[in-house]
């Protein structure tokens, strides 16, 4: 039950789109990312994905549009929605997601940038 210093936590990785878990929520995780450049298209079939943009500006892509989220808002992504985040020109944007212990990192896609393990920070 300690304070958590999120500007401070994003300060000990440097890598992009693998994300670092800061704290647990009964069955839900606190996970801080930073991203550039493009993800995969994928969905969670049984979890929906929150996303807290700390820094920059996301583009989070549907196949029917790209909603715009910038710093200090969020979005909600619900469980079954194909979506793919990305950033612009080159930029590095930093997200706190909140989500189930259970969500697979790119749902049942995997890609390169896939991860399986989320360091704890």
């Amino acid at each position: 039950m300690n304070a958590i210093n999120i500007k401070e936590k994003f300060s000990k990785f440097s890598n992009h789109w693998h994300p670092h878990q800061i704290a647990i929520v009964d069955d839900m995780q606190v996970l801080l990312a930073k991203i550039k450049g493009e993800f995969t298209w994928h969905a969670h079939e049984h979890e929906d994905e929150l996303f807290q943009v700390v820094k920059g500006t996301l583009y989070m892509q549907f196949r029917d549009r790209t909603e715009i989220v910038r710093e200090g808002e969020i979005i909600v992504i619900p469980k079954g929605v194909e979506h793919n985040p990305r950033t612009k020109n080159d930029e590095e944007v930093h997200v706190l997601l909140f989500e189930k212990l259970s969500t697979a990192h790119t749902g049942n896609v995997i890609h390169e940038k896939t991860q399986t393990n989320y360091p704890k920070i």
